[in-house]
């Protein structure tokens, strides 16, 4: 491994030292990012990378004063369509334009030659990541907890009110059709990414196929909405300054969006595998924080949407994320990612079931 890949300690500690078979190549990239930006000096090329996701990799690159950071598609193969490094920059660009909470991109870069996959810089935004503790800074308070929430919900909304044709996103999806897609494109995944019988997946996909309901007007979607993908303020927890990985976001259903975004709200009376997938409980089941079914009726509130059929996409935000978790499993056990964290991800599955197919039974 390279020196620079592990020297640097940042003040503000929220990146790690790059995982062992996720390293970058460190001569090959700073060659690239002088050749792209003129105004960097000789500084040598520090990088760490953000240890939380588990996804894309993505990478904090220093140079001298200067800052950006890396995404990348996960080592081996990917699903058709998935890790769409041109996708993502694209969209960047314009929803940055019209909703600035998006991080704005700086360049995408198509040679695998570089670090061996397509790749995109991106602005670094500097706050407080959210997950499982509050920084010893701060005071989570029933005031602070109820606020991060109420500005969680505001801004999903706001999102959901821009006009993506006006913005030029219209070629981003396709909204006809949208949950029907969704739903066998989720099971087909399922499908390719299976390494055992899990009981319970037969009654919850056909349900979930037999059960579709007829979406609302369709918006732009984030569709990994959660507490972990949102940068706030240091010095005001109730002032949202960034939102990440946008990968996933299309022209969509947003009470789909919704029910993803509260496949992620964690509440104090969970299953302890649902509070402890992190191994430590997200700070959402502290006292303040809104209930799924609160930030479910503020939701409905702030939108006037209709959520009364929020139970289907509940069901299926579960199911879409045991399929996540499964298909990272996958990579696991065939070798294409050496993360013990993801030895477990098949328990995780098969509890993310159970819970969508309670949910597919609930008066």
């Amino acid at each position: 491994m390279n020196k620079d890949q592990v020297a640097w300690n940042p003040a503000d500690g929220d990146t790690i030292v790059v995982r062992q078979g996720e390293e970058l190549h460190l001569e090959r990239l700073d060659a690239y990012l002088r050749g792209s930006f003129e105004h960097l000096d000789d500084s040598p090329l520090v990088v760490r990378q953000f240890g939380k996701g588990a996804s894309n990799l993505t990478y904090l690159l220093c140079k001298g004063n200067w800052e950006a950071v890396l995404r990348r598609p996960p080592h081996g193969p990917v699903p058709p369509k998935a890790h769409d490094m041109a996708r993502e920059y694209k969209l960047l660009k314009k929803i940055h334009a019209v909703y600035p909470l998006a991080p704005e991109p700086y360049t995408f870069c198509d040679d695998k030659g570089i670090i061996g996959s397509p790749f995109l810089l991106m602005e670094r935004r500097k706050g407080i990541v959210l997950d499982t503790e509050f920084p010893a800074s701060h005071s989570p308070t029933h005031e602070i907890c109820k606020k991060i929430s109420e500005t969680m919900v505001d801004r999903l909304v706001e999102l959901h009110q821009i006009d993506y044709e006006t913005a030029g996103l219209q070629e981003l999806g396709y909204p006809a059709g949208f949950m029907e897609r969704q739903v066998h494109g989720w099971i087909g995944r399922y499908n390719r990414a299976k390494t055992a019988e899990i009981e319970g997946v037969e009654e919850l996909t056909k349900w979930l196929v037999d059960h579709v309901p007829a979406s609302p007007k369709a918006t732009i979607i984030h569709y990994d909405y959660k507490l972990n993908n949102v940068m706030f303020d240091y010095h005001d927890l109730g002032k949202m300054i960034a939102i990440f990985d946008w990968e996933m976001t299309t022209i969509g259903d947003p009470l789909a969006d919704l029910g993803c975004a509260m496949s992620y709200w964690v509440q104090e009376d969970d299953q302890d595998f649902l509070k402890n997938r992190s191994k430590k409980p997200p700070v959402t089941i502290l006292p303040g924080f809104m209930t799924r079914d609160q930030f479910i009726e503020a939701y409905a509130k702030k939108s006037g949407r209709d959520v009364s059929q929020i139970d289907f996409y509940l069901a299926f935000a579960y199911f879409k994320l045991a399929v996540i978790v499964q298909q990272i499993y996958f990579r696991w056990k065939k070798g294409q990612t050496l993360d013990e964290r993801f030895s477990t991800y098949e328990d995780a599955a098969r509890g993310l079931i159970r819970i969508a197919l309670g949910l597919s039974t609930r008066k």
